[in-house]
């Protein structure tokens, strides 16, 4: 797993990997996109606003994915000292934060309509808040430490100990009476959601999965140059 890690072997990786990984995006997106907009049916009770799920719903799938793998690469630090995880928790912070708030801002978008107020106290949308919060906290103690080996270390507990409102938003739902609608895709007996709905949802989801790991290679890519050149320029680390 160390060499897995090795940020050399990641350089060398990643220019080999980001043309098909921008290429697999724009592919996936724009079918995703097209088929939203311009195939996909009206909802019989949301009308066009159901096309705003097709933003929100793998929006809110990647806020919990990113912190998920902030949380993972957290502890591979901690635990194995893995070079690339801190510097991988790190870069997802921002990409995971930028998710957070479009989930956030469409769910209002969606709602006004819906529940005739753009903000509720609901559980599902303040845990939701909560995440953006934590993100924000995880940037501004990364940056206020930046490359000190005690502030890592602060850093991936924090991440660890903030893993535990993932299942609190995943769950809410069915832990308490919200306005929020339960789950209608991983659910027992199988989604929930026509097929002609279903298929852009999907290719949304992976193409929003496949745009943040693009910008994830970009952003750790860049971290090791430039960790690299401070290395030439002072001749050690930070």
């Amino acid at each position: 797993m160390h060499t897995l890690a090795s940020p050399s072997r990641f350089l060398r990786t990643s220019d080999k990997l980001l043309p098909w990984l921008l290429a697999a995006t724009v592919m996936l997106l724009t079918f995703g996109v097209a088929e939203a907009l311009f195939i996909s049916p009206p909802d019989y009770q949301q009308g066009e606003s159901v096309r705003i799920m097709y933003v929100h719903v793998p929006s809110a799938w990647m806020a919990m994915m990113i912190y998920t793998i902030m949380a993972g690469a957290s502890a591979s630090f901690l635990i194995w000292k893995h070079p690339l995880a801190d510097i991988a928790a790190r870069e997802s912070a921002p990409l995971g934060a930028a998710f957070t708030f479009v989930t956030l801002v469409t769910g209002s978008l969606w709602g006004k309509p819906m529940w005739g107020a753009w903000w509720v106290w609901d559980a599902r949308l303040t845990s939701v808040l909560i995440l953006f919060f934590m993100y924000i906290g995880y940037i501004a103690l990364a940056d206020a430490y930046a490359a000190q080996e005690r502030g890592k270390k602060i850093c991936a507990i924090l991440a660890l100990a903030g893993f535990v409102n993932i299942p609190v938003i995943r769950f809410s739902v069915e832990w308490w009476n919200t306005l929020h609608q339960p789950a209608s895709l991983i659910r027992m007996g199988g989604p929930a959601i026509d097929g002609s709905m279903l298929t852009p949802l999907l290719a949304m989801g992976f193409g929003f999965i496949l745009f943040y790991v693009m910008l994830l290679v970009v952003r750790v890519k860049a971290a090791l140059l430039e960790q690299r050149i401070r290395r030439m320029r002072f001749g050690h680390g930070s």
